[in-house]
């Protein structure tokens, strides 16, 4: 089954202020990046201002994005509550209570990011940028923007040189691991 085809039933979710989103349906030449967080990762925190830089810098050039919570159990409140904290912006916020962007997406690791083209199909997946060589192991410099290389080539048209790269953070467990 196609991408698109597994997320047909999710282009109508509610995210946490209560608005219907309607998240992958793009318009030609448009894209969406997907972050994938938790807000007891504190390599997800880490990254909120620079989840919010891209953006503000990317959503001008026709990127939308959303802030995907994969914790079934957090509740809108402390979900927007979190989103102030730290800092992100006016995008949307989704608590997947059901793990159904996680399951349709692969998502694996928070913070992981997927870059959705306008066909449905999946671009990218994977870190923000190097910046974790490993978990609790930064880098002094980032020397890869692998995200943000991977939005430019969408954008322009370009095949994206490394559709998959390995996310730096906390798994995200199963379902059957949350306590609802």
């Amino acid at each position: 089954m196609s991408f698109l085809l597994a997320l047909t039933f999710l282009l109508g979710i509610r995210d946490v202020d209560g608005v219907d989103r309607q998240l992958l349906k793009l318009a030609k030449g448009k894209a969406e990046a997907l972050f994938f967080i938790a807000p007891d990762c504190p390599v997800s925190n880490y990254y909120a201002h620079e989840i919010r830089r891209i953006c503000d810098e990317y959503g001008s050039r026709g990127v939308s994005c959303a802030l995907v919570y994969v914790d079934p159990t957090l509740s809108d409140a402390d979900a927007r509550k979190h989103a102030v904290d730290y800092g992100h912006g006016s995008y949307p916020k989704i608590v997947d209570r059901k793990h159904e962007l996680v399951s349709a997406t692969g998502a694996t690791i928070t913070p992981q990011a997927v870059i959705v083209k306008d066909d449905g199909s999946i671009a990218y997946k994977g870190r923000i940028d190097n910046f974790y060589a490993a978990l609790g192991k930064p880098r002094r410099v980032v020397t890869e923007h692998d995200l943000r290389e991977a939005l430019d080539a969408v954008l322009t048209g370009r095949k994206v040189a490394s559709p998959e790269t390995k996310a730096v953070g906390c798994y995200i467990p199963d379902l059957s691991a949350y306590r609802q």
